[in-house]
């Protein structure tokens, strides 16, 4: 059951998932930046990120690297062995975070035109709400695009409410409420385990949770977006980046971010700016085809021994100067953190410190074929914030990749 714990209508609530992740309040509230939030008067309450879902070539094989190289551990599957015939879905889990994983089977899956559009991406950004009508019936008020209407769906452990808003490009949001509901994921689903071997010392998870996920939209979009959050979803916006703070000599962005009550989940939205050069959104949008969820951050307590973990899994991440480290500016900037900046430097971990605290954060490299999705890892002390005292040097490494493709 995904139920909450303690007062169901504030951030001081433990969702079943989180309890089962072994997670803490203190932790969550390390680990993403949750605070205390009283949803009795909001009219579309949302409790946390449900599932990110995407849609990959081969999810068989996806499924299989997201175990090896990120740790992650197979919760449920769907296929043509239990009745889904057109497509193969893996559910995988780390800490709180769960990926669901969707690839096509039959020449006529819808599946294989969306993949042969957007390359692996990510098609739903699911969302566990307490009272799916409730949100629905605002969401409808205040003219947004409702794709399904809610509906049940049952087995033998018992009821899932589902419905589904849209968002930018073709990506939804599927609330769902399982409350009533214990099996392995959703209904049609059966229970399945990890079988991949682990090197001797791998931790139990290599992330605890996801952060926050990045939309990339078209230009003179961005606002737009931002409004449909703060209008149809009771968003609040919790940053802006725009000018100097984001840009280098030859691309720029701008970027806002919309969070929920609680902040479990966090919605940076970026649109590309007028530079000499094509900017990262500007890539992302042409190799997607489209607007789509750019990057993903997850949420670790232990971000050198994630990342040294990944880089042995195989996982390849952005290269950071040895002048970033060597700033004297930036080293008082940030003043004391946790591990030597020298161990910061090895690795090419970005450090940033706010008002509220610092963080640790470094960015892969994009995972498939297409520079489009790639990941975050982050490890907050404190900091609410998203990095924004690395953004330039974060963009010059992301250009020095796009020069090497030829889309710079």
């Amino acid at each position: 059951m995904t139920t909450t714990h303690d007062t169901p209508t504030t951030g001081g609530a433990l969702t079943e998932d989180e309890l089962k992740a072994d997670l803490t309040l203190d932790q969550l509230r390390q680990l993403v930046g949750l605070v205390e939030y009283d949803a009795s008067s909001d009219p579309f309450p949302v409790t946390a990120m449900d599932a990110i879902c995407f849609v990959v070539g081969n999810a068989t094989q996806t499924a299989t690297f997201y175990q090896l190289a990120f740790g992650m551990e197979l919760e449920a599957y769907r296929g043509p062995e239990n009745g889904l015939r057109d497509a193969k879905v893996f559910v995988l889990r780390s800490g709180s975070a769960r990926f669901v994983f969707a690839g096509g089977v039959t020449p006529d899956s819808p599946l294989l035109e969306h993949h042969r559009k957007h390359g692996d991406g990510v098609v739903d950004l699911a969302l566990e709400v307490p009272d799916v009508d409730r949100c629905i019936d605002h969401a409808r008020s205040v003219g947004a695009t409702i794709l399904d209407e809610p509906y049940e769906i049952s087995d033998e452990h018992g009821v899932v409410r589902m419905a589904a808003i849209a968002t930018y490009g073709e990506t939804r949001h599927t609330l769902v409420d399982r409350s009533r509901y214990d099996g392995p994921y959703l209904p049609g689903f059966e229970a399945r385990s990890t079988v991949v071997e682990r090197r001797e010392g791998h931790p139990k998870r290599l992330f605890q949770a996801v952060d926050h996920c990045v939309g990339n939209v078209e230009l003179g979009r961005m606002d737009e977006w931002v409004t449909f959050y703060n209008k149809v979803m009771g968003f609040t916006n919790m940053a802006e980046f725009i000018g100097d703070d984001i840009a280098t000599d030859y691309s720029a962005l701008m970027s806002k971010v919309v969070a929920s009550g609680n902040h479990r989940v966090k919605f940076p939205l970026n649109e590309p700016a007028i530079a000499k050069k094509k900017s990262q959104i500007d890539e992302y949008l042409e190799f997607y085809d489209g607007a789509g969820c750019q990057h993903i951050a997850l949420a670790t307590n232990d971000i050198l021994r994630s990342v040294d973990i990944l880089r042995a899994n195989g996982i390849a991440f952005l290269d950071t100067p040895d002048s970033y480290y060597d700033d004297p500016a930036l080293r008082e900037r940030i003043g004391e953190v946790r591990v030597p900046i020298e161990e910061l430097k090895q690795r090419g971990i970005l450090v940033d410190r706010d008002e509220d605290g610092y963080l640790l954060q470094i960015f892969t490299k994009p995972v498939g074929d297409r520079p489009t999705v790639f990941y975050e890892l982050i490890e907050r002390h404190g900091s609410l914030g998203f990095g924004k005292g690395n953004f330039k040097a974060l963009f010059q490494a992301i250009e020095r990749e796009q020069e090497l493709r030829g889309n710079l």
